[in-house]
Formats: C-alpha cells, structure tokens, sequence
C-alpha cells in the first residue's frame, strides 16, 4: 500500500472515523462499537494514562486522524501537542475540534507524511495510535520517530490470526485495494529487539498489541 492510497483511504473516511469517538451512536451502534472498536477505546484509555503526568509536556500525534487524542492531551495540560497526518479530511475535523475545545492555542495540526518531518527539538511523548497496520517498512518508521522522542513513545499494532482479523484484511483489501500489515507476538518481539532491545514493553489489549517504549 503507498502514502496515496492512505490518503484516499482516511480523506473518506473521515466522517465516520470521528463519529466512532465523539459522535452521536445509536444503542445499536454503541453495542457493535462495544465488540469490534473494544481496542480503540482501551488504547485510548491506555494511552492517556501513560501520557501522565502532561502539565508542559511537549506531544506528538502521528497520524492523528479527526485529533481526538491530540485535543484530550491538551485539554488534560500538555503545554504543545502536533499532531501529523496526511489526510486534509482528517486535519480539517482536527483544527474544527480543537477550536471548540478552546486548546486550538495548544495544537497545532500538520499535513505531511511523518518521515519527511523533523523538529528542533523532541517530544516528549510520541503517539502512535491505528498507524502501524499501514506501515510496509516498520523498522526505519519507528526508528524516525526515536528521534523526535526524548521520553515514551506509545504504539499499536494490529494482532494477526483469528476470524475478525482476516475479514478485516479481506475487506480492505477487496474494497481499498490496501494491504494491511499485522503483527504476531513473536514479530512484534523481534522488531523491537532490532530497534529497542530490552526497552520496551507489550500489552495486548483485544484485537491489538499496546506497546511503550521507555527511552530514559
């Protein structure tokens, strides 16, 4: 799958991405959220607390869609949040919901693929929620993204294996042309022995690995 086809994929999706978070559900809707968006939710919450304490910390939200963790984390008292994505969709529900927050100060929405994106100084906590299952080459990804970092840095991975998984992957690939990539328990061990080794830690949480890398 290329950046182009991500795009496509998240500029349309747009609407309905941010409805998941922050929209009016119906009861039935919130029951099949409560099933198959289990891991949305516990990774939000996960993250959250692992960005604690935020007062003046410096975050940066990779791929940070309608900007629903970029906006809790300033509100919660990050002195700075980026947040980048390459869905103009995306960004403009991003900049909307920050404003009407009132931390539109605090955030600062960026169009741009992450690799060509660099700061002069690091973050202090990286954010990388739902981005992983669209990365080809994970090894320099994440590299790039240890050094915008000074502190933690969070990930998720998609879990490979079982039903939901490969209708998920049928689907996108039947209807979005994209090829997702999932990830074992033993994948994920040897990729982050190759960038992190004995630095990091793996929670898995429903469909997804929660991983922490701890750089001090």
């Amino acid at each position: 799958m290329n950046d182009q086809q991500v795009k496509e994929l998240f500029d349309g999706y747009a609407d309905g991405f941010d409805a998941i978070y922050g929209g009016e559900r119906s009861w039935w809707q919130r029951r099949i959220d409560q099933w198959l968006r289990k891991s949305m939710r516990l990774r939000f919450e996960r993250t959250l607390a692992g960005c604690a304490p935020i007062e003046g910390k410096r975050v940066l939200d990779v791929g940070c869609g309608p900007g629903h963790y970029s906006v809790r984390l300033a509100a919660m008292g990050a002195a700075a949040v980026v947040g980048v994505d390459f869905s103009s969709s995306m960004l403009e529900l991003a900049r909307r919901y920050a404003e009407q927050q009132g931390v539109g100060e605090r955030c600062r929405f960026i169009e741009a693929d992450i690799m060509d994106y660099e700061s002069e100084q690091p973050f202090d906590y990286t954010v990388v929620m739902g981005v992983m299952d669209y990365i080809p080459e994970p090894e320099p990804f994440i590299r790039h993204l240890l050094a915008l970092t000074r502190s933690q840095l969070f990930l998720s991975f998609p879990v490979d294996g079982g039903f939901l998984a490969r209708q998920r992957r049928l689907r996108y690939r039947w209807f979005s042309h994209c090829e997702l990539k999932m990830y074992s328990r033993e994948r994920l061990v040897a990729l982050m022995e190759k960038v992190v080794p004995g630095r990091y830690s793996i929670e898995k949480i429903a469909r997804d690995f929660f991983v922490t890398i701890n750089l001090i």
